[in-house]
């Protein structure tokens, strides 16, 4: 079954960055797309960024454009989100997911606040 773990949230200054890694198990990963998507308290879970299964086709939502970097490793099975310039609105919980159906990690809290 798919298992995926979410890491390297914190709490943050804004202005600051955060580097979080999704280990993904279960399926053929380097087959795989990868998204990431977040959380914040009280709204709709919504999508951050995705990319190819070879990581040569990279996407992300206008909010987060120019500030966060999704790339993966294949070899380790494992997918990242480089996050920069970080704002108060990017407070919520980051989940890793493929496009396909089944259940979400735990999810790693990001918390920008001064």
């Amino acid at each position: 079954q798919v298992q995926l773990a979410e890491s390297g949230g914190g709490v943050v200054q804004p202005g600051g960055s955060l580097r979080l890694s999704c280990a993904a198990s279960g399926f053929t990963f380097s087959s795989s797309a990868m998204n990431w998507y977040r959380q914040a308290p009280g709204k709709e879970r919504e999508w951050v960024a995705g990319t190819s299964s070879d990581g040569g086709i990279k996407n992300y939502a206008d909010s987060v454009k120019g500030r966060f970097t999704i790339s993966r490793d294949n070899a380790k099975n494992t997918v990242y989100l480089q996050m920069n310039m970080l704002k108060p609105e990017d407070t919520a919980v980051y989940y890793c997911k493929p496009p396909r159906p089944g259940s979400w990690g735990q999810g790693t809290q990001v918390t920008v606040s001064s």
